[in-house]
C-alpha cells in the first residue's frame, strides 16, 4: 500500500520562532552534522517556512488526491479487502486522511523545495521541547538534501508497481531516519552506543507511533506499511553504508521490498524480481491490477496465520507476483499469481495459503482436496488454489470469487514473465 512520503516516523512538534528566518539557528546547527553523516553537501541553502494546521490539512488532501487517484485507491481498497487485509467497513480514503493529519507536523515538499514546520503541531499538552524540534528539522533536512540529488517527486508518480515504489520510499525515508539519528547521536555506528542497540531504535519508533490514537486503531496492514520505510528502510541504509561506504543509497535503488528485507540480494549478488504480466481476465472485467511483493505477502500470511516467523518463512522465496481485481457477473473477485525461487518455496507457500483459506472460510483441514488444484467453498465465496509452472518458474495461483462465478479467470499459458 502506498503511503504518502510526508509522514514522519516519530511524533514530532515545532514552535514559531522570532527572527527573519524561521529556525535559522537550528538549521545552521543541523546542516554540518547532516552533511558529515550523509557525505553530501547542500547545493543550495534549504528554505524553511511555517504553516498553520489548516494549511497542512489542505496540503495533505491535495497531495493525497494527486498521489492516490480516486479510481486507483478504490481498486486497491477492494483488492486488500478481498485478501482479508482490510475490514469491509473501512473507508480507506477517510481513514488515511485522518491518519495523515494526526501524523504530520513537519514536512519537506519536493514541489516547492520548502521545508514546512507546523504551528503547534505534535503535542496537545503544551509547547514542544527543543529536542523534538531538532528531530523534526533534522529528518526533513535530510529529505531536502536528497531532493538536490534525486527527484523525490518521481517516486510518488509511479503507477501499477506498488512493490517497487515501497522499496524506493524505504530508501528515502530509511536514509532520513538513519541519518537523522546519526547526526544527532554523534555519527558512526551510533546504535552500538545505545542501550539495546539497533533493536531498541526499532522499538522506540514503534512505541512512538502506537501512542497516537488513529494509528493505534489502524488495521495491521496500514500500521506495518507505514512503519516499513522507516524501520526496514533504516536497517537497509545501515547495511548499505557498511557495504558501500561513501556511496549514497539512492544511487543503488532496490527494485523490490525483497531487496530491502534482504539487502544482500542487491549488495552481494543481484536477485532482481520477476515482472509478471497477467492476460485479460476471462468472463470478467478488470478493475485494478498491482503486486504485493515479498513484504505484503508476508503481511498476508501473518494476518491470517498469526505467526511472525511462519509468515517470514513463507514469503522468503518470493520471486514476483501480480494480482487482478475483477468484476464477475456475481460480484467482485481477485486472481493473485505468485512466482517462487524454488519448487520447495512454492510448495511451502501453497500449504500456508491452504491453511489461511481454511481459516477464512471456516472449513475443515483437507477439504480442498489433493492434487495440483484445490477448491474451497464457504461464506458465499469459492476459492481455487493451483500449483503450476509459469515461464519456467514455480508458481501458485489463488482465485477468490463469489459463489456461482467461475474460478477460471486467468489463462496461465498466456501469462508473460520477464526480468
Amino acid at each position: 500500500m502506498r503511503i504518502l512520503s510526508v509522514l514522519l516516523a516519530l511524533p514530532l512538534a515545532a514552535c514559531q520562532q522570532d527572527g527573519a528566518a524561521p529556525y535559522a539557528r537550528e538549521v545552521a546547527t543541523a546542516i554540518p552534522a547532516i552533511e558529515r553523516s550523509v557525505g553530501l553537501k547542500f547545493k543550495t541553502p534549504p528554505k524553511v517556512e511555517t504553516r498553520s494546521k489548516d494549511d497542512v490539512r489542505a496540503f495533505l488532501q491535495k497531495k493525497f488526491d494527486e498521489d492516490q487517484p480516486v479510481l486507483e485507491l478504490a481498486g486497491a481498497e477492494r483488492g486488500y479487502k478481498l485478501l482479508g487485509l482490510l475490514p469491509d467497513s473501512l473507508d480507506l480514503r477517510k481513514f488515511m486522511l485522518a491518519l495523515l493529519a494526526e501524523q504530520v507536523i513537519g514536512y519537506y515538499d519536493p514541489a516547492t523545495k520548502v521545508l514546512y514546520v507546523v504551528h503547534g503541531g505534535g503535542t496537545a499538552k503544551g509547547a514542544p521541547s527543543a529536542d523534538m524540534l531538532n528531530v523534526t528539522l533534522t529528518h526533513e533536512l535530510v529529505h531536502a538534501l536528497q531532493d538536490q540529488y534525486v527527484n523525490l517527486d518521481s517516486l510518488a508518480k509511479l503507477r501499477g508497481d506498488n512493490d517497487r515504489q515501497a522499496a524506493g520510499q524505504a530508501v528515502m525515508e530509511g536514509q532520513a531516519t538513519f541519518e537523522q539519528l546519526s547526526a544527532m547521536l554523534g555519527g558512526g555506528n551510533f546504535a552500538m552506543n545505545l542501550p539495546g542497540g539497533w533493536d531498541r531504535v526499532r522499538e522506540t519508533i514503534r512505541e512512538s507511533q502506537h501512542s497516537m490514537p488513529v494509528f493505534a486503531n489502524a488495521p495491521m496492514l496500514i500500521q506495518e506499511t507505514l512503519l516499513f520505510p522507516y524501520l526496514s528502510g533504516a536497517e537497509f541504509v545501515r547495511r548499505f553504508k557498511e557495504k558501500r561506504n561513501g556511496a549514497a543509497p539512492f544511487t543503488h535503488m532496490p527494485l523490490s521490498t525483497e531487496q530491502v528485507l534482504h539487502p544482500e540480494k542487491l549488495l552481494d549478488a543481484v536477485d532482481a524480481p520477476l515482472h509478471v504480466e497477467l492476460p485479460k481476465p476471462i468472463g470478467a472485467s478488470l478493475t485494478y491490477s498491482n503486486g504485493l511483493g515479498e513484504f505484503e505477502t508476508r503481511l498476508y500470511l501473518f494476518q491470517h496465520l498469526g505467526d511472525v516467523s511462519t509468515a517470514a518463512r513463507g514469503a522468503a522465496g518470493w520471486g514476483g507476483d501480480r494480482f487482478d481485481v475483477v468484476n464477475t457477473p456475481q460480484g467482485a473477485g481477485i486472481a493473485w499469481l505468485t512466482l517462487w525461487d524454488t519448487p520447495l518455496d512454492a510448495a511451502d507457500f501453497r500449504d500456508l495459503m491452504e491453511q489461511s483459506i481454511e481459516k477464512r472460510l471456516a472449513t475443515a483441514h483437507g477439504t480442498g482436496g489433493t492434487g495440483a488444484s484445490r477448491r474451497f467453498a464457504g461464506k458465499g465465496r469459492q476459492v481455487e488454489l493451483t500449483a503450476a509452472t509459469v515461464g519456467g518458474h514455480p508458481a501458485v495461483l489463488f482465485v477468490d470469487v463469489p459463489t456461482g462465478a467461475s474460478t477460471r479467470i486467468i489463462e496461465l499459458s498466456q501469462v508473460k514473465v520477464s526480468k
